[in-house]
């Protein structure tokens, strides 16, 4: 196990998994040495109301660029943690993770790509569930990121 800010990864068995996607079975942490930060499920719209990754035709229709919408929410995220953490902390202080996403099929992959620009490795990253769902809150929203964040007291 090696150790980040998030704690240290474990992998049931680090030799058969290496060619699979950037996250960890689980992050072990000491809580009483911590803060904790829970995030609320973040989705691709900012503070202004525009909708990040959509482009809208004069016809009322839309199209969702998934990459686009992935990297805006993690840097939302980033902002979330740094703001609550008074600075002490980023996305690599994230534990754990759900990814809920409306087609597993034809998106996830495109997510996932944006999510490994982030985590490069298993030792950064956050434990992580990714979800398809039916829909989200709104019809712009293609994936929406909920976290769970810790950074020593």
């Amino acid at each position: 196990m090696s150790s980040t800010p998030n704690g240290q990864s474990f992998l049931l068995d680090p030799q058969k998994t290496a060619g699979l996607t950037r996250f960890s079975h689980a992050r072990v942490v000491k809580p009483s040495t911590y803060h904790t930060i829970y995030i609320s499920g973040i989705a691709a719209v900012s503070p202004d109301g525009t909708y990040e990754g959509v482009t809208e035709d004069a016809d009322g229709t839309f199209t969702i660029d998934v990459r686009e919408q992935t990297a805006s929410i993690l840097r939302r995220i980033e902002s979330i943690i740094h703001g609550a953490s008074k600075g002490k902390a980023n996305l690599y202080n994230i534990v754990d993770s759900v990814v809920y996403i409306l087609d597993m099929k034809t998106q996830y992959a495109d997510m996932n790509e944006e999510w490994n620009k982030v985590w490069s490795d298993r030792a950064s990253a956050p434990s992580r569930a990714t979800i398809g769902v039916k829909e989200l809150p709104d019809p712009r929203f293609a994936v929406e990121i909920k976290a769970t964040a810790i950074f020593e007291l």
